[in-house]
């Protein structure tokens, strides 16, 4: 019997409560309390299996979780945690009523980040707020701090928002460079494509590079992974659905964000009790790789011109502990002739993205963003290299608090550099 067809009780059963999650868990790092660690939360949960009703503190300490999945890998009891907390936020979603002025905001986030084209008509505005000053303006006369007050969520998104350069649409089809060795198709997202254009393109110039016919449906959409973490399963489960269809067809899918990444690779189980859907879910699942991934398992053959700057990676929680995906990017990195790969502290805590965590929990989230920024600044690096987009505004928004300017790049935009023989310069703000 798997995980995902057990139920929670059964999965509950088997947490021994050794402690070995306490120091992976970040929320447990900040505070020290015990239910706002995974085996206090699960404590939470058996009490609510047994009777206890979702009331506004239980729901507190989920709410807090950051779904991280740090905890899963430490386990030396092997608990689904990420099994068990997806669960009981379902719970939450049907059982407990949240003040208005949270469902308000909830239901601005999900009616906005899951739909690109909502997000498209959102950047011509805040591209002209960036470049006319109305956001340094918006900071010397405390309009932000007024607005950090009454609407923290809000705040949050003015202070993640990325720098925004003109908008890129890439074509449906990037032909293969020299010898054919793969068709690929290319998840380009929702934040990614209309915050971080540029990733999409150095992902699909890097893969064409390498030898492979990249395949970009402008049908596609959200890949659900946003609504899944946070318990509207059935909302995720029809942008699965859609994502499937508009990505069937060719021989591997690759995906360049670490959420979206780990989510596709479980369609199999998010779908399994759907007859028309589970066969097409579990294939398109099987066929899922992440950027790194996929590039290590193909190979090099385009030549690594130098890159002589000195680098920190960031591990993406959903690569590292949902994908188990932490060598392949150092070993592209390390690949790169000149490049000086420097290791941030505390790998595994989280930076506090963890999707929409930064916009709903703003305060939890900018502690372990400063802890985050404190370690890429430690590093002495020029570069930081992150694979996630929410991972790269959380800490380049981070960064910017402590007055530090490190530049942020995706994986592919390195390796597109390098491919392309650009040098440092291509990477590091003018």
């Amino acid at each position: 019997m798997t995980s995902a067809s057990r139920e929670p009780a059964s999965l509950i059963g088997d947490c021994v409560h050794c402690g070995f999650c306490l120091p992976t868990c970040p929320t447990y790092v900040l505070w020290g309390q015990e239910m706002d660690s995974p085996r206090g939360r699960i404590h939470l949960m058996k009490q609510h299996l047994e009777g206890e009703p979702l009331g506004p503190a239980m729901v507190e300490h989920f709410d807090r979780c950051l779904g991280c999945m740090a905890c899963v890998t430490s386990c030396p009891s092997g608990v689904r945690y990420d099994r068990l907390i997806e669960t009981t936020r379902q719970q939450v979603e049907l059982e407990h009523v949240r003040p208005a002025a949270e469902r308000a905001v909830r239901e601005l986030i999900f009616r906005l980040f899951p739909h690109p084209r909502r997000l498209r008509m959102l950047r011509g505005p805040l591209r002209v707020y960036q470049s006319s000053g109305l956001d340094r303006l918006a900071e010397r006369t405390g309009a932000l701090r007024l607005l950090q007050r009454w609407a923290p969520a809000l705040a949050a998104m003015e202070r993640l928002a990325p720098p925004l350069g003109r908008p890129s649409r890439l074509p449906r089809r990037v032909a293969a460079r020299g010898r054919h060795r793969a068709t690929v198709g290319m998840l380009t997202g929702c934040v990614q494509s209309e915050f971080f254009p540029e990733v999409n393109a150095a992902t699909a110039r890097v893969l064409a590079l390498e030898g492979c016919d990249v395949v970009i449906p402008p049908a596609q959409g959200c890949c659900g992974a946003l609504s899944v973490h946070a318990g509207r399963r059935e909302e995720g489960r029809e942008l699965a659905r859609r994502t499937i269809a508009a990505l069937e067809g060719v021989d591997v899918v690759v995906v360049n964000a670490a959420g979206c990444g780990s989510t596709m690779k479980e369609y199999g189980e998010l779908l399994a009790d759907d007859p028309v859907w589970a066969a097409r879910a579990r294939e398109l699942s099987r066929r899922t790789r992440d950027l790194a991934e996929f590039l290590v398992e193909l190979g090099p053959r385009a030549e690594r011109h130098p890159l002589e700057m000195t680098v920190a990676y960031h591990d993406a929680c959903h690569l590292s502990h949902a994908q188990g995906i932490r060598q392949q990017p150092r070993r592209l990195l390390a690949e790169i002739p000149g490049l000086t790969v420097r290791e941030i502290p505390d790998p595994d805590i989280c930076c506090g993205s963890a999707g929409i965590y930064n916009l709903l929990q703003p305060q939890a989230a900018a502690e372990l963003g400063d802890r985050k920024a404190a370690g890429v600044a430690g590093t002495g690096a020029e570069l930081l290299v992150a694979a996630n987009p929410g991972c790269s505004m959380q800490i380049a928004a981070a960064l910017r608090r402590r007055g530090k300017q490190i530049a942020v790049a995706h994986t592919a935009q390195v390796l597109d550099a390098s491919l392309r023989g650009l040098g440092r310069n291509a990477l590091l703000p003018r």
